[in-house]
């Protein structure tokens, strides 16, 4: 049975600008929640309150608990009345539907990348890679997690469809990292990271099934390793 009870996530940093790309506390805090929400800091079952949250992020309760109410809408989290606001769980089901779904788009998408996409544009993605191997490095899951979506919706996108990117991006949402943080006490996100170059790598040398085997290992982590919970 979900838990019902307020609880604060551990150590955790101030509000992020999260790339600089979003000014308003609302959307920061969201994006900061969204990511600690993905990486499994705010834990399925679990009641967090605004004003906890709040004091996590260094901000007011309002804007939290209005980004809480925008998580609620993208169905990640349920709100509570006068206790907060309940991270929702997903199911076995659910994370295999999620993980084919963006098989099906991801894996294609990138490959074809591999004849289409320029030199330059792909390697403005390597700063976003090189974050995600430090954060990974550091145990930062937060940190690890915004650039990581940077980098696969910043590739994504290279294909021209916009509409890709968005469901993709909900995918990402909805089938969370639940096991980031047994990878980093197995010591093993740091090579999952690596991939990220790896992919970058074989893109430029125009490798398609080099492109390929990387994008099938990388997201069989998505159910193989951090879905487990």
């Amino acid at each position: 049975m979900a838990a019902q009870r307020s609880s604060a996530p551990s150590a955790a940093p101030a509000l992020p600008t999260l790339g600089g790309k979003k000014s308003s506390y609302r959307e920061r805090v969201a994006d900061a929640l969204r990511a600690a929400l993905i990486a499994g800091e705010l834990r399925a079952g679990e009641v967090y309150s605004a004003p906890t949250l709040a004091a996590r992020f260094g901000v007011s309760a309002t804007p939290v608990r209005e980004a809480m109410l925008d998580l609620a809408k993208e169905g990640l989290v349920d709100t509570v009345p006068n206790k907060g606001f309940r991270v929702t769980a997903v199911s076995e089901q659910q994370l295999d539907e999620y993980t084919h779904i963006r098989a099906l788009i991801e894996i294609p998408t990138v490959v074809e990348l591999a004849t289409t996409a320029d030199a330059v544009s792909l390697e403005a993605l390597r700063p976003a890679a090189r974050e995600i191997v430090t954060a990974a490095a550091a145990g930062d899951l937060i940190a690890y997690v915004e650039a990581d979506i940077r980098f696969h919706l910043g590739l994504l996108a290279l294909a021209g469809n916009a509409h890709l990117v968005e469901v993709v991006g909900d995918l990402r949402k909805r089938s969370r990292l639940y096991g980031l943080n047994a990878l980093v006490e197995a010591g093993r996100l740091q090579s999952s990271a690596e991939e990220h170059l790896e992919l970058l790598d074989a893109l430029l040398a125009r490798d398609e099934a080099a492109v390929r085997e990387v994008m099938t290992r990388h997201l069989g982590h998505v159910r193989g390793l951090w879905a487990a919970r």
